[in-house]
């Protein structure tokens, strides 16, 4: 038989405790099981040590494994609060990225001014010139592109602080 189907029927019958019970009632593992996964576990190691270690993990978890403990509990819940009101009054907002709401704003204006002030420069008049007025219309569509996008990864990537600090 495959290991699989041998450690299957072991798991089946190892969670009934029914060694002082009556052989004959449900759950009870029968003898030609018994025999299968005895003579199973001679010749495979693997799944005798398997076995093995499930028995002692089972034993081990069966008495108190873990003493109680109330005020270790009652600490680790005054921190979690504590942690949670910080949380709650911090000015700044970090977005799930890791970059702050000051942060994505300053990028913005920055983004802004740049797009803006490429209009003052020598060589877009130079530009201007030659082309004619037909080049200001794909550099304004090109500005308004790339100030909506930024637009919207901000919003969608704050929607959650915005709808909070806006009350939406």
């Amino acid at each position: 038989m495959e290991c699989s189907k041998i450690m299957d029927m072991y798991y089946e019958y190892s969670g009934n405790d029914s060694r002082g019970n009556d052989s004959n009632s449900a759950g009870a593992i029968s003898l030609l099981d018994q025999i299968q996964i005895s003579l199973h576990t001679f010749f495979c190691q693997d799944c005798a040590r398997k076995i093995e270690l499930y028995e002692s993990a089972r034993i081990i978890m069966s008495h108190d494994f873990f003493r109680s403990a109330p005020e270790l509990e009652d600490s680790i819940m005054k921190r979690i609060t504590a942690e949670e009101e910080i949380h709650d009054t911090q000015e700044i907002l970090i977005s799930p990225g890791g970059f702050s709401t000051r942060s994505w704003v300053i990028a913005g204006l920055v983004l802004m001014v740049s797009l803006v002030t490429a209009f003052f420069g020598l060589e877009f008049n130079y530009l201007a010139n030659e082309s004619g007025m037909s080049f200001l219309l794909p550099m304004g569509i090109t500005i308004g592109i790339v100030l909506t996008i930024y637009g919207a990864l901000f919003i969608g990537s704050h929607l959650k602080e915005l709808s909070e600090r806006f009350g939406l």
